[in-house]
Formats: structure tokens, sequence, C-alpha cells
């Protein structure tokens, strides 16, 4: 399994610390950050286990949602459901985002 996994899984339980605040003020959006930390992880975890086009497609669509949970915490910090986020929180979901765009941007070799 890649390396990156175990922190996803860091990042899965800062998720749902942060949902459960979401969730006081609005359950749509802390839904959508859930099913989005899902796919973080579930897709992931099935790249890990692909080849070629088929791994890529997967770590694409993991990146689609980390990119999502972020979007989730920004929006609503931006209607004021919850304050300031951790900023270790917030580096962790920059670290998956950045791997998982290498992951699906690299170049071959």
């Amino acid at each position: 399994m890649l390396r990156i996994y175990e922190v996803i899984l860091l990042m899965a339980g800062d998720a749902a610390g942060v949902a459960e605040q979401i969730e006081r003020r609005d359950s749509d959006l802390a839904r959508q950050l859930r099913r989005a930390m899902h796919s973080v992880a579930l897709n992931t975890a099935e790249g890990a286990g692909n080849t070629a086009g088929h791994k890529r497609q997967r770590y694409q669509t993991a990146l689609g949602s980390a990119r999502e949970v972020l979007a989730c915490v920004q929006v609503a910090q931006a209607m004021r459901y919850i304050g300031t986020v951790d900023a270790h929180v917030l580096d962790r979901m920059d670290h998956v985002i950045a791997t998982l765009g290498r992951l699906v941007y690299r170049r071959a070799s």
C-alpha cells in the first residue's frame, strides 16, 4: 500500500471531527464532506491494486475527492458554520492533494 494511504486515514479522522462541527449547522454539507472523504480513501486503496490506466483513473478520482473535502471545509468557514481549522489539519489535506496530484500527473519515464 502507498505510504500516503496512512496519511489519508489520518485525514479521515480530521475530516470526521470537522464534519461533526459542520453538521450542527448544515447536515447536507457534512454528508458531502464524509462522502468525499470516503472516496479519497477507497479510490486510493483501489488504485494501489490496479495497473496502468485504471490505477491513474482511481488516483484521479481520489484527487478530485480530496479537493472536494478541502472545498467543503472552506465553504463551511465561508458560511460561518465553523471557525478556524487547525493548520495541521489543512496541511495534511494539502499534503494528500499534492501527493495524489503527483501520482496522477507524473510523466511516464
